[in-house]
């Protein structure tokens, strides 16, 4: 006889254990968590560990539905005591280009329009990120086009940056700590986890009657009357195997970590990310041979915007990321394997905006490398909602800010399975809006939203 659960939830990922945890604690009831290897290993370990409520347009809808996230992660930090270690250090934005800053002006202006708090135009009452914890009074942004200011406050930075905005409302946490407390908080609360492949479902009546698994090489149904699918980079596929074609890819992301022994990136420095395309520095010979052959001719030519990197933890470990490859795919390929020269553009990168990584140039140090993938929409915003067949659901498609919204994310995809209000930015973030012929028109030139 097939076990009954009251909601399956398929993937143990960051977006899955959230579903299962709101789901357990809108009372649904029972709730399976099927996962066909462990935990929060397979994405969820990957990415930078940062949240933020600096989200652009065209619209509010990805701020409100960040705001109501980060409420969601100070909260639960309040309930674990601080078991994930979030700690408000912002996020600095910076540039050597006088165009690129007036931009930066416009997009943060248009973010506190949605309710990002105010903009402070060279403060003199500057304050510093508290070190540890969150500080409930540091909202909006700071932004500096003095250099004098620049230099006291961000002396890490090239002396060519012109302006900076320090949104503060921003900040780092430990994502393996965050899943694990909703994990285990869900499994408390009567959540199951099942350690099984998700094969697909059977219907009665057109409705989700089953859900069909292997396990130990055997098929395994279980009866419930909801599933959400959260397969992370995975999506894909298994969106096919409830009938549902969603659109989507895979991106693969890289990142670097290695020993800051030198101190260059302060300890308490925020997420530091650079909006200028960079120019690495070779020695003539260097260069010479590295445009001699068309497979390294392009580390020559100019990268890119989006270099960026933060200090990581207690002891010297600092983090460095930068999206060089784009191309996105329909599945993704593991185990994730970095391009051959990712480490050294990362830290050559990253050195033309801290001059201060210079000094590990040479000898390079041997950091550690290690990648995932970001899964992907059109418009860069996740599938929460329901999908073709009632009782199927969909709460995926992250790209690289599943971390930080999974409480909202959470807690949204239990209003749909159990019919409870909706917030209004739920419309904007359901699959069907991919069916609106002008709403696809809209996306066309629109720019990588939430991409850092």
């Amino acid at each position: 006889m097939a076990e009954r659960f009251d909601a399956v939830v398929v993937g143990a990922g960051m977006a899955g254990v959230s579903a299962a945890f709101s789901l357990a604690e809108a009372g649904v009831g029972r709730v399976a968590i099927i996962e066909e290897g462990a935990p929060l290993a397979l994405t969820s370990d990957k990415s930078s560990e940062c949240y933020r409520n600096y989200w652009p347009g065209p619209d509010s809808t990805m701020f409100d539905f960040m705001q109501d996230s980060l409420r969601g992660l100070e909260h639960h930090a309040r309930v674990s005591g601080d078991r994930f270690q979030l700690r408000q250090r912002g996020y600095l934005f910076a540039t050597a280009r006088e165009a690129e800053f007036a931009r930066m002006l416009a997009e943060v202006e248009q973010v506190s329009s949605f309710g990002g708090g105010a903009v402070r135009m060279n403060p003199t009452d500057y304050r510093r990120s508290p070190a540890a914890g969150t500080d409930p009074e540091l909202d909006g942004a700071d932004v500096f086009s003095d250099r004098g200011a620049i230099a006291e406050h961000f002396p890490y930075l090239t002396p060519d940056t012109v302006g900076v905005v320090h949104v503060r409302w921003c900040g780092m946490l430990s994502a393996q700590q965050l899943g694990m407390y909703l994990l285990e908080t869900a499994r408390e609360r009567g959540a199951v986890l099942v350690n099984a492949r998700f094969e697909g479902i059977e219907t009665e009546g057109g409705r989700l009657a089953r859900v069909i698994c292997r396990r130990d090489g055997a098929l395994v149904e279980i009866e419930t009357d909801a599933l959400v699918l959260s397969p992370g980079p995975h999506l894909k596929s298994v969106a096919k195997a409830v009938g549902a074609d969603v659109p989507v890819g895979v991106e693969k992301h890289v990142k670097i970590s290695f020993s800051d022994s030198r101190g260059v990136i302060r300890r308490d420095a925020p997420l530091i990310i650079w909006n200028d395309p960079v120019d690495l520095t070779w020695s003539a010979e260097e260069r010479e041979m590295l445009a001699e052959s068309d497979e390294t001719r392009w580390l020559t030519e100019t990268m890119p915007a989006g270099f960026h990197g933060r200090p990581v933890g207690a002891g010297d470990q600092v983090v460095l990321l930068w999206s060089h490859n784009t191309e996105l795919l329909d599945e993704p390929v593991f185990p994730v394997e970095p391009d051959a020269f990712d480490a050294e553009i990362m830290l050559r990168g990253m050195a033309e905006v801290l001059p201060g990584l210079k000094a590990y140039l040479d000898p390079m140090p041997q950091p550690y490398v290690d990648g995932g993938y970001y899964t992907k929409t059109p418009d860069n915003r996740p599938l929460i909602g329901p999908l073709g067949v009632p009782g199927t659901y969909v709460c995926a498609a992250f790209s690289g800010y599943g971390i930080m919204a999974s409480p909202a994310a959470g807690a949204l995809i239990a209003a749909h399975v159990v019919g409870g209000q909706l917030p209004g930015y739920a419309r904007g973030l359901r699959p069907e809006r991919f069916n609106d012929q002008a709403y696809l028109a809209s996306l066309a030139g629109l720019s990588r939203i939430g991409q850092i």
